[in-house]
């Protein structure tokens, strides 16, 4: 019997009001983030049309602002370093450098006019009388007229500043390890150095009737004067108390209405093997792209690795010349979304004609043709990256090049092809889970009385996946005038699909699975996830306000952001009580089958709730403690640890899950593998955090605390790491050690099964 058949959480009081609370957190959400994305716009840092000396002589317009974004993307600078702490932690952080310098040049030009002599050799009360007049020149400009006069010390401080960065972006430094910018000519460089000159004004620069800056005062930077708001410290203590009293109202809510081990009918539709459907017998080659694309990103995240300690060659060989970092770096962070999804894509495929108990007419051609134009997507959208990044395509770069922003780097054009794939797999997903007329009306139905299942929840899952990652392309035609603006809608996709998306999908697969298997009830399951999905959707949608604080948004993203980013921890909070439960139902289950598969499912709740949430919404997301990490190697911990730790291994139960499925009876299974890659990423990600991620990150932290950013992103700071750097090998080996042995077991397991394919077709669903 199909599982969506059975209705026994109809009568469900418990189920019934959490899904009605789900529903209403849901529309509330999104409706307040709707709100304040017109505040967005309404309070970004606005671009003058010109700056001019007191004199009248132009220094920069919004002409040339402009021009420098596109040129900033299409070098794709966010690879190499970071702006408002927004990209790679390699280079400099351009905003906190070009500050420093800026803030130097004006001292500098203010002393040599009162005093005739360099600031260096004046005496300590006059150097602190030109320090507070730098100060005051800069925190002074007025961003909100059309016409914004500057004083003649910053006028000839930027003018000076944008002729050393143009210079500079277009000339190699491979002792930074710093490949010049192939895609930009002298007058792009020009305007790109001021656009970094701009952001770096938005950084000091207060808002009127504010003693704020555009950016919430970041980053620190003593010397010329940013320090933390008010507003920074009062709602990092409100949020660490609003967080522990949610601790307490969670953990009740959980062990009063959804801790309960007989609480109604089972539903185990999947612990009997069925014969492969023709759509089943196709996902197979999904998975050995999974595991190509994870080698490498492995491969190319130790060639990054190794940029940190030898930045002008590699071992002697000098590739920085055709592999820049910022290529590496640009597919290194997108090999995981591809292979993450990939195995999604894949695993829910498969699961889902598993789940109705039929096959949907031509589903396996389809499935096919879904495969063969991901492959074509993914492989032309990272030559794009490459030749767009090189310079070989020009007036072209935007739509089939680099689009330079983190995360998002495909071409305009390889974009919406990706996000067509991902609308038709949500499709698939759709017609294999109710493949007849009858299962279709009956689950319309069912949705529209609000007798919402968990196959309903599933589907949601991969339809919320594909809209959200169409914000992404905001505006559809071009490049948006404003960085602000341009990063709000780049994290509605990296932010809201990770917090959001993924841990939808994450939760309505895992309690579907637990169910199917016939080690909970529906009825529990359901409300387990309702109730997640009620934290998920509070903490995932307005916690992105988190990423908010410091790149010239609102203030009011500060509280907003750190009250619900912190709520992003209850709901893994539920996932690990959860996946212990789950660990001793297994254990009571003495012919489990699907032992590989729950092993990566429950290190993926560990690593979630450590990587995302201690390292990450319970620690680095209050604004106080971001002020001084933002840009620094603990976000570097959390993003590792939560991206692979959280999904990635989630992803892989899947594929094992699948496998083992295929095996069914006919063909042996052995675990052996699939369980010693998995220790081995577990200590390779152990051996990151103590050999790699804590040594730099802390240290690196201080150094924020005690000289600013700027200071703590320079090569000056990064020399004093090498031992440290070094030591990244040891957890790469081990890490990849394990990449490789589930990729031979992948095939192995794949293999074997090709003969049985067609006999267990023939035998009829």
């Amino acid at each position: 019997m199909p599982a969506h058949s059975a209705n026994p959480a109809a009568e469900d009081k418990v189920g019934n009001i959490l899904k009605w609370v789900l529903l209403a957190v849901a529309i509330g959400t999104f409706g307040v983030l709707g709100w304040t994305t017109v505040l967005t716009y309404e309070q970004a840092p606005p671009q003058p049309d010109r700056f001019v000396t007191e004199g009248g002589a132009v220094v920069l317009t919004q002409a040339e602002i402009y021009r420098g974004k596109q040129g900033f993307q299409r070098a794709d600078l966010m690879d190499y370093g970071s702006l408002y702490g927004m990209g790679s932690y390699f280079g400099e952080d351009y905003t906190a450098d070009a500050l420093v310098k800026l803030g130097t040049l004006t001292q500098e030009n203010i002393a040599r006019r009162e005093y005739g002599e360099s600031f260096s050799v004046l005496n300590s009360e006059h150097k602190m009388g030109v320090r507070s007049a730098m100060q005051a020149d800069l925190q002074g400009v007025d961003l909100t007229k059309q016409e914004t006069v500057i004083p003649f010390a910053l006028a000839s401080a930027i003018t000076s500043l944008k002729k050393q960065i143009a210079g500079q972006l277009q000339h190699d430094n491979f002792v930074k390890g710093y490949t010049r910018a192939y895609s930009l000519d002298a007058q792009r460089a020009s305007d790109t150095a001021g656009f970094l000159i701009y952001s770096a004004l938005t950084t000091v620069a207060r808002r009127p009737g504010s003693t704020a800056s555009w950016t919430q005062n970041w980053p620190y930077e003593p010397l010329v004067g940013n320090t933390p708001t008010t507003s920074t410290f009062i709602w990092t203590w409100v949020s660490f108390c609003f967080t522990f009293f949610m601790f307490g109202a969670v953990i009740y809510i959980y062990q009063r209405y959804l801790n309960e081990h007989d609480n109604g009918p089972m539903d185990p539709v999947l612990v009997k093997f069925r014969t492969l459907t023709p759509s089943q017998r196709k996902v197979g080659k999904y998975f050995i792209v999974v595991a190509a694309v994870f080698l490498l990103q492995i491969l190319v995240g130790a060639l990054m690795a190794h940029y940190y300690t030898e930045r002008t060659a590699f071992y002697g060989i000098p590739i920085d010349k055709y592999l820049p970092f910022s290529f590496l770096r640009s597919v290194h962070i997108q090999s995981p979304i591809v292979w993450i999804g990939v195995s999604w894509i894949g695993g829910a495929l498969f699961l889902a004609p598993a789940i109705s108990g039929r096959e949907a007419k031509c589903q396996g051609f389809l499935v096919d043709v879904l495969f063969y134009v991901t492959v074509f997507i993914v492989v032309g959208a990272l030559a794009g990256n490459y030749f767009g990044l090189m310079g070989y395509i020009k007036e072209g770069w935007f739509w089939f090049g680099n689009q330079g922003l983190s995360y998002i780097e495909l071409g305009r054009a390889w974009q919406i092809g990706f996000f067509a794939g991902l609308v038709i797999w949500s499709l698939l997903v759709f017609r294999a889970l109710w493949p007849t007329k009858d299962s279709l009306w009956k689950a319309t139905g069912e949705f529209w009385t609000g007798r919402i299942r968990l196959e309903h929840l599933i589907w949601a899952s991969t339809t919320n996946i594909a809209l959200l990652y169409a914000f992404g392309m905001i505006p559809l035609t071009g490049v948006e005038k404003s960085f602000t603006i341009t990063d709000f809608w780049r994290w509605w996709v990296v932010h809201l699909w990770v917090e959001q998306s993924f841990e939808f999908f994450a939760s309505a697969i895992s309690a579907y699975l637990l169910m199917a298997l016939g080690l909970v009830s529906r009825r529990l399951a359901e409300r387990a996830v309702y109730l997640e999905l009620i934290l998920i959707f509070l903490g995932g949608v307005l916690g992105t306000g988190h990423h908010m604080y410091w790149a010239g948004e609102p203030g009011m993203w500060v509280p907003l952001g750190t009250m619900f980013s912190f709520i992003e921890v209850l709901p893994l909070v539920l996932l690990i009580m959860e996946a212990i439960q789950q660990r001793q139902l297994i254990k009571g289950h003495a012919d489990f089958k699907y032992g590989l598969a729950y092993t990566y499912i429950i290190g993926a709740a560990f690593w979630n709730f450590v990587g995302a949430g201690v390292f990450g919404g319970g620690t680095l997301n209050a604004p106080l403690v971001n002020y001084y990490e933002h840009g620094t190697f603990l976000t570097l911990n959390h993003a590792h640890t939560a991206l692979f730790g959280a999904f990635g291994l989630l992803g892989l139960g899947l594929v094992y899950f699948c496998l083992r499925y295929m095996a069914g009876d006919r063909a042996p299974f052995s675990e052996t593998l699939g369980r010693w890659a998995f220790w081995l990423y577990n200590a390779g990600l152990v051996m990151w955090i103590v050999l790699n991620f804590f040594p730099i990150g802390w240290p690196q932290l201080a150094a924020v605390y005690e000289h600013g950013l700027a200071y703590a992103r320079s090569m000056e700071f990064y020399q004093t790491t090498t031992f440290w750097q070094w030591m990244r090998m040891p957890g790469d080996v081990v890490f990849a050690a394990g990449a490789v042995l589930m990729a031979f077991d992948f095939l192995l397991k794949l293999r074997p099964l090709l003969p049985h394919f067609a006999a267990r077709t023939a035998e009829g669903p």
